[in-house]
């Protein structure tokens, strides 16, 4: 046997066409619900910081994050300036369409234009936001961003494996697990290891469809409540 026929006889993927994504640069993504727009540090720190620390907020969300709780509103607003400021990842404050208050954070980072992969991570949202209809039109919102606009091929979503909604949230949204990396990280003096789920760009299409049918208006009665839940649309993909 030759050397170009053991070549030809090993395994490879499936040939691409794919010539790279664009990288996400700070802009505004609106919905019916919330708006994800470039951090201002200065408007956010104390509405982000009342949302996500005592005596109003829940501290506890920052327990599985890098970063938090912060001292004060001044400390916050510090980290905020060196989010909007980052260059390897694309902040965005989470506010409220019509108020406009400020509900979180969210960004993309593990930006890899070449290979087409993005993590939407770093996010955080207070308890005003959590499991309403504008938490999952906040991820719908960043996953369109980045399969339809700007032509990824890979979604990520990581987790510390401990964090239970976090990984329960993945699911929900249609992201499938991966597996778990083992002493993935050291955060705030702890051992970390990492749940990884992914959305490919061959699945959003329905996935998209799933997220466009559970967001829309019908799906939810006069008090609001939903017809149909979108775990259920997700499992069936």
């Amino acid at each position: 046997m030759t050397d170009s026929t053991r070549a030809s006889a090993q395994p490879l993927g499936e040939p691409v066409t794919f010539t790279g994504a664009t990288p996400p640069e700070p802009t505004t993504l609106r919905g019916q619900r919330v708006v994800l727009r470039p951090i201002d540090a200065e408007a956010d720190a104390e509405p982000l910081y009342a949302a996500s620390h005592a005596p109003a907020g829940d501290p506890t969300l920052w327990t599985y994050l890098y970063d938090g709780p912060y001292r004060d509103s001044a400390d916050l607003k510090r980290a905020l300036e060196q989010q909007a400021a980052s260059p390897d990842q694309v902040f965005f404050t989470v506010a409220d369409t019509v108020s406009g208050r400020p509900l979180g954070i969210v960004s993309y980072l593990s930006i890899v234009p070449d290979h087409g992969v993005i993590e939407i991570g770093n996010l955080w949202f207070s308890s005003e936001l959590r499991r309403t209809p504008a938490a999952t039109e906040t991820i719908f919102l960043l996953a369109r961003h980045a399969f339809d606009e700007l032509g990824y091929r890979r979604l990520e979503w990581k987790c510390n494996a401990l964090n239970a909604p976090s990984r329960a949230a993945a699911l929900r949204f249609g992201f499938q697990f991966e597996g778990i990396f083992l002493n993935h990280r050291v955060v705030k003096g702890r051992n970390r290891d990492t749940a990884w789920f992914a959305i490919t760009a061959q699945r959003w299409p329905r996935l998209r469809a799933a997220f466009e049918g559970w967001l829309n208006p019908g799906n939810f009665d006069a008090a609001g409540n939903q017809r149909s839940r979108l775990s259920e649309l997700t499992a069936q993909l």
